[in-house]
């Protein structure tokens, strides 16, 4: 491939998803794409990734219906006025006409607390903690890019009711941990945590937090999102419950959104380079991949080896790919590195003379000559050190990303040279979006938010905008 991600991100990424094999643009519906066996094979491991952390703390999963009726989506005000320009609806069955428009979900709030407010009664019945793996549709306006920005996205929605607020903060809290312990821990990918401007929550929500990381070209991609939805949704959907006292009260409610999809464009952008992908082990389609090294002489007699290689790797619990194929090895070598492959055994006559085969990491390149008999427990090593190796370079180029600056032309520079800036800002609050607009007016960026729980606040510094006098500190980063 030899693009350079870091001064050509769009073509290196265009590249690669096609080369790669990881999905098809041919589809005839603007903005929906095909994924392919590559790429889900590795989502489907997120997916179980992501569900056992959920299901570890306290979650259950449920399937809710596709399509939801418009009277659903209309009973909550701001919801349905931040939604409904970028719902799909559906209007015919077969040749008649619905009475009731029906929209493919953007999201599932207004179909699953239809279904709480029947569910819940009594303090026995909470807390309730729901977790729906989906797909879900919104007419993104934008210019699409697959898995980063397109019209149709695999996710996770959790739904979580509470009893009391501080048991629903308790709730986002733990979401923010859950993201830490998948995404950057296990998937490698790092990310602030920011609480979003209360011009930039979600739909209908008290408060947004949200996991931003950086792309190569310094472009922020939002992966999950938590939101504090207070009691919004319940007065909407009546979803009580009966306290100790026998009244009824209100109940506190939260959501939490993992974008799979999403999340893989960012595991793609992070750890790849200009050979192609580069996968952590456990989320590898195939971790070794086992390349012979044969002559027409020596064909049978090697390919036995590589046979019985593979059957001791396979019986490792490994993912194991014999490439048997006509391909030359340097066509192999290049095949599975664009694909990511952690390991490449290559094996030949020498090797087997040698009672040695030649290991290459995907990750580091490093080239090692290990006996036949001690494969299976070399290779044991390589999750742990080929993660930690990820997770490192990963970290050490995120954390160069960070700028400050105190004036508007100070920010416009700083955004030349890193991903997020920190800036003293007026306000968080809904009036400061006036001071958002002209950041974005002037150096194309946007204000994501203050780091959660951050107690650090501008003393004298003026708002970066307007000049008044600042309340707060806020990252810009120009988004995807």
């Amino acid at each position: 491939m030899n693009i350079d991600k870091a001064k050509d991100f769009s073509e290196w990424y265009n590249t690669i998803t096609k080369e790669a094999e990881l999905c098809d643009l041919r589809y005839h519906v603007k903005g929906f794409i095909v994924f392919m066996p590559w790429s889900v094979m590795a989502m489907k491991r997120m997916y179980a990734m992501y569900e056992q952390a959920l299901e570890r703390n306290g979650h259950v999963p449920a399937w809710f219906p596709a399509l939801i009726p418009e009277s659903f989506l209309m009973k909550e005000k701001e919801h349905v006025e931040g939604f409904a320009p970028e719902v799909f609806w559906v209007t015919k069955a077969g040749l008649n006409d619905l009475e009731e428009r029906l929209a493919m979900r953007p999201t599932s709030e207004t179909a699953i607390y239809s279904m709480y407010s029947l569910w819940i009664h009594g303090l026995k019945d909470l807390p309730l903690k729901i977790y729906h793996s989906s797909q879900v549709w919104r007419y993104e306006t934008k210019a699409t890019k697959p898995f980063i920005r397109s019209r149709e996205f695999h996710w996770i929605e959790a739904h979580d009711v509470f009893a009391t607020e501080a048991d629903a903060m308790a709730q986002v809290r733990q979401d923010m941990e859950m993201a830490e312990e998948v995404i950057h821990q296990k998937f490698g990918i790092p990310f602030l945590f920011f609480r979003r401007p209360q011009w930039d929550k979600f739909a209908g929500a008290v408060d947004t937090f949200a996991a931003d990381t950086l792309l190569p070209d310094r472009r922020t991609l939002q992966l999950p999102s938590t939101h504090m939805l207070g009691q919004n949704f319940a007065k909407s959907f009546n979803v009580k419950y009966t306290d100790a006292k026998g009244e009824e009260q209100f109940c506190w409610q939260t959501t939490y959104g993992p974008a799979i999809s999403r999340i893989y464009a960012a595991l793609i952008a992070t750890h790849g380079d200009e050979r192609g992908l580069v996968l952590p082990f456990e989320l590898a389609p195939v971790q070794v991949v086992i390349v012979p090294i044969v002559k027409a002489e020596n064909r049978e007699k090697v390919m036995g080896k590589c046979k019985g290689v593979e059957k001791q790797l396979v019986s490792a619990s490994l993912r194991v790919k014999l490439d048997d194929s006509e391909n030359s090895p340097g066509f192999k070598y290049n095949q599975w590195e664009m694909k990511g492959v952690p390991v490449r055994i290559e094996i030949g006559e020498r090797d087997m003379e040698s009672g040695t085969a030649m290991v290459v990491r995907r990750d580091t390149k490093e080239k090692t000559k290990i006996k036949f008999d001690s494969l299976e427990s070399e290779i044991a090593k390589l999750p742990k050190s080929t993660l930690a190796n990820l997770v490192s370079k990963a970290d050490e180029w995120f954390k160069a990303q960070m700028g400050e600056a105190d004036s508007m032309d100070a920010l416009a520079g700083e955004l030349e040279k890193h991903g997020f800036v920190r800036v003293p800002f007026c306000t968080d609050q809904k009036e400061g979006e006036k001071c958002a607009d002209a950041v974005k007016e002037k150096t194309h960026a946007n204000m994501r938010g203050s780091l959660f729980d951050s107690k650090d606040a501008p003393k004298s510094e003026k708002c970066v905008a307007c000049g008044k006098k600042a309340e707060i500190y806020l990252y810009a980063a120009r988004q995807y």
